[in-house]
């Protein structure tokens, strides 16, 4: 009787990171799908390089960590809140710090393997960071907010999306029906700081809330601020600033871009739905269809496009459609029976 040794796939894994390491070669899961991407290390930093020379969103410290400093101001602005009275004794003992429990955050990228080039997407781990506490924090007070502002108007997956369609489809469908998708570039950098957390204070207003969970919406809008204005990492040696648009990685980003994407899109959804059509975004992707020609359709991307210097809409219209785990010709998605044949 013959008995196989088991393989160690562990260290193979380790292995392979190994051999990759001394190629210069780097391995990494691939934005929003689920498979690896193989890159050079040199074009990872190039194309880094590029990316924050074109948001200007990252300012470098040098090799002075920012992490003592920043944790002593973080415990600090919220000893400062408990003793005004801004936040009670609970919320500040639950938001403090332990400097032996942080660290600084680290920026690593995904790379758009669905897209020309390759771009990246800049992730920042921040899972220890001084700030992470608060971000959690707001990002539970005020994401279910949204949630519900904008419940008419986002989805949260293609199976949502196929059922809006639909219904849609049943009186709108035509012969000259166009299904359009649109990229928001780089959605949580660009959404300046100011502006993003003023338009949580927009969604509080909208919803006539005075307080959430006990905290008045100064206070709300105060510790926001800070988490925005205090996202630290470090990457290749060196360590940066974010000066613009949020931490891919922080809770309360999502939510931030959420809402200043919302406040952005009304006129749009407006024009859409007054047209007869349907609108959808989810966060940095948005669908349209619409009864419209083709050459109207550009001529209005090109006008939103002039809403905001902020915010910059990349549209494909085709005759197929990509959109979250949806792929496929805009006929298939209007049909529940071939939907397991459009989804990857």
């Amino acid at each position: 009787m013959t008995i196989k040794k088991k393989k160690n796939y562990g260290r193979l894994i380790k292995r392979l990171k190994y051999k990759l390491h001394l190629k210069n070669i780097v391995l990494q899961k691939s934005d929003k799908n689920k498979v690896f991407h193989l890159g050079e290390l040199d074009d990872y930093r190039k194309k880094s390089e590029e990316y924050m020379e074109k948001t200007k969103a990252y300012k470098c410290l040098g090799t002075e960590d920012p992490l003592p400093d920043l944790i002593r101001r973080t415990n600090k602005y919220l000893l400062d809140l408990r003793l005004a009275k801004w936040i009670t004794r609970k919320q500040y003992e639950k938001l403090c710090i332990n400097p032996n429990e942080v660290e600084l955050a680290h920026l690593y990228y995904l790379p758009k393997a669905h897209k020309p080039g390759t771009p990246l997407r800049p992730i920042i781990s921040d899972l220890k960071h001084p700030t992470i506490k608060i971000s959690k924090f707001l990002d539970e007070l005020l994401r279910p907010l949204f949630d519900k502002m904008a419940a008419k108007t986002t989805v949260n997956s293609g199976f949502e999306l196929v059922k809006q369609l639909q219904q849609w489809s049943s009186i709108n469908i035509r012969q000259e029906t166009l299904f359009c998708t649109i990229d928001v570039t780089d959605l949580y950098t660009m959404v300046p700081q100011t502006e993003g957390v003023l338009s949580l204070k927009k969604m509080l207003d909208h919803l006539k809330l005075k307080q959430i969970g006990g905290l008045k919406i100064e206070t709300i809008i105060r510790l926001s601020r800070f988490v925005m204005q205090n996202n630290y990492f470090s990457y290749d040696g060196q360590f940066y600033h974010q000066i613009r648009g949020g931490a891919m990685g922080s809770p309360l980003t999502l939510t931030v871009a959420n809402c200043y994407m919302f406040f952005y899109e009304q006129q749009i959804i407006k024009q859409i739905n007054n047209s007869g059509g349907l609108y959808f975004r989810y966060i940095d992707d948005i669908f349209i269809v619409i009864n419209w020609p083709a050459r109207h359709l550009f001529k209005q991307i090109d006008r939103w496009n002039h809403f905001d210097e902020n915010i910059k809409l990349s549209e494909n219209i085709g005759s197929t459609a990509d959109f979250l785990d949806l792929h496929g010709k805009p006929g298939w998605l209007l049909n529940y029976d071939c939907l397991s044949e459009a989804i990857l």
